[in-house]
């Protein structure tokens, strides 16, 4: 016959029926009991004093609790016979436990041998003795906090999902952040994991809940703790300054801790289980829109198995009158980057080019770009700022250049024709004459080296040898730098034209007398 254990309330009842006067056999009958067990039971509490006409009132818990222990006394060292057979095979239990068997196992091979002991007392016997643990051990459960102040998040992979821009399935997360007091919740579906979809995510969450929780608890993503660390975790810079710009603290849950943020944990499977589980939907925004119902009424209004209320309700008179206020405005999400200053004076930011003061050549730069702004920061100062160019495109402060290297960079016709009329008249014009085709800034070098001709030779000379070319119709700087040379730049009249009707013979034209046949006729034939 199996061992049955007497409870607290049925020993009271065998006491409390001996007092009405019932005999053993009659209280045999009435609790169901041997009556060897209700002798034993009756017995023991005369002895501690129980007086049959004294009444219930004897029967207090502190009286029954004596009772019991005087019929069960408690072990002395709080183990059985179980316990003392595995300590007889104690070498046995701990070659097994060293070879990594679970307690299961090991209970199975001690019965092989004739030793009955239940796995868990085994279990218990490897953790208290052998000192080896599995699984997370005693926890104790934490208070839920203020109302309105901590937003659990985390990530929870839904399933496939057909994506109509590509044609293809696609991996669908769900952002989940779950209130602590009430237990409302709210999901965000995402494809992607990044700082963009976390913030996004938020901004959807702050405008489901109607404000802003005081501390948000995620878990240790990528998109918001850069270096995970139990005590001191280095977080996101976009993610932080998202933080400071919606006004509430951060508090991330430890590594592999999932007892840090149990609040949203056990909401990951009823999420997949309860609504996307069985489902179909035509695409993302779709599925965004119907989990977004699905909270309001059947995650928010269900019952909760903890708190025994329903999130929604709570929410709405403990939890939202108390959250901060919510988002007026988009948030621009920045681009955060760290740039190396390129020779040319320029760093390169989302495939876009901006300048960078000529004195920071070489140096990396730390890069913020927004949707209209983009700052330029070295060692925490802020040296220059930029709007924000498309892709392929350039800003250019003329200012960060050298200046004798500005105007040839920055294309400046009108300051290189100024340039060189500031060494003559004739050097200007013969500038301007150089520049003067479709396609102006090919001929830039050329100016340039007008002027290399001037630092050599003296604008003066220069000047004259100019005027000489322009009044021959020459535009070329290399003819300018041979007349130099040889000293052939003082200018000469040019060629009058001449009266009409009259030849005018050519300047390298021969006499007719160069052409006649020489020799004899023979010789001609």
């Amino acid at each position: 016959m199996a061992f049955r254990e007497v409870r607290v309330f049925e020993v009271r009842e065998v006491l409390r029926l001996w007092l009405a006067g019932e005999g053993i056999r009659a209280t045999e009958r009435l609790v169901g009991f041997d009556r060897k067990t209700v002798r034993r039971y009756v017995d023991a509490a005369v002895e501690l004093g129980l007086v049959r006409d004294g009444g219930e009132g004897q029967l207090s818990d502190v009286f029954i609790g004596m009772v019991v222990e005087a019929v069960r006394p408690h072990r002395s060292d709080g183990h059985g016979e179980a316990w003392c057979l595995l300590e007889a095979n104690h070498e046995a239990v701990a070659a097994w436990v060293d070879d990594d068997l679970t307690g299961v196992k090991i209970a199975e091979l001690l019965a092989r041998r004739g030793i009955e002991v239940p796995s868990r007392t085994v279990q218990r016997y490897i953790a208290q003795v052998l000192g080896r643990t599995r699984g997370r051990g005693p926890t104790v459960r934490v208070a839920d906090g203020e109302p309105g102040d901590e937003l659990q998040v985390d990530f929870g992979r839904m399933g496939l999902l057909l994506d109509p821009a590509t044609g293809r399935q696609r991996v669908v997360h769900a952002l989940i952040f779950t209130a602590c007091f009430s237990r409302h919740c709210f999901v965000w579906l995402t494809h992607r994991q990044t700082t963009e979809a976390v913030i996004a995510g938020c901004e959807a969450a702050w405008k489901f809940f109607g404000g802003v929780f005081g501390t948000l608890i995620p878990d240790n993503l990528a998109a918001v703790v850069d270096g995970a660390d139990p005590l001191e975790p280095r977080f996101n810079q976009a993610f932080v300054e998202y933080a400071q710009a919606r006004g509430f603290k951060i508090d991330p849950a430890r590594v592999r801790s999932p007892q840090d943020k149990p609040r949203v944990e056990r909401q990951v499977q009823f999420v997949r289980g309860s609504f996307f589980a069985g489902e179909s939907f035509i695409d993302l925004a779709d599925a965004q829109r119907r989990i977004e119902i699905w909270c309001r009424q059947r995650a928010g209004l269900r019952v909760h198995g903890t708190t025994q209320q329903r999130p929604a309700e709570v929410f709405a008179t403990e939890e939202h009158p108390r959250l901060g206020p919510g988002p007026t405005e988009h948030y621009d999400v920045p681009v955060y980057a760290s740039a190396k200053v390129h020779r040319d004076h320029h760093i390169e930011v989302a495939r876009s080019l901006y300048s960078v003061p000529g004195a920071l050549i070489g140096a990396r730069v730390e890069v913020r770009a927004d949707r209209t702004l983009v700052r330029i920061f070295h060692r925490g100062q802020l040296v220059k700022i930029h709007p924000r160019q498309e892709p392929g495109r350039r800003s250019t402060d003329p200012a960060d250049l050298p200046a004798a290297k500005t105007v040839y960079a920055m294309r400046d016709l009108d300051r290189l024709r100024a340039m060189a009329a500031d060494h003559g008249p004739n050097v200007g014009a013969y500038a301007s004459a150089l520049l003067d085709i479709p396609l102006p800034w090919t001929k830039m070098r050329h100016v340039y080296a007008l002027l290399g001709l001037v630092k050599k030779w003296g604008a003066a000379r220069v000047d004259t040898a100019c005027a000489s070319a322009l009044a021959h119709q020459q535009v070329n700087v290399g003819l300018i730098g041979r007349m130099l040379e040889r000293g052939t730049e003082q200018a000469t009249t040019p060629p009058q034209p001449s009266p009409p009707g009259m030849v005018v013979a050519g300047r390298f034209a021969r006499d007719l007398g160069h052409f006649a046949v020489v020799g004899t006729a023979e010789a001609v034939r």
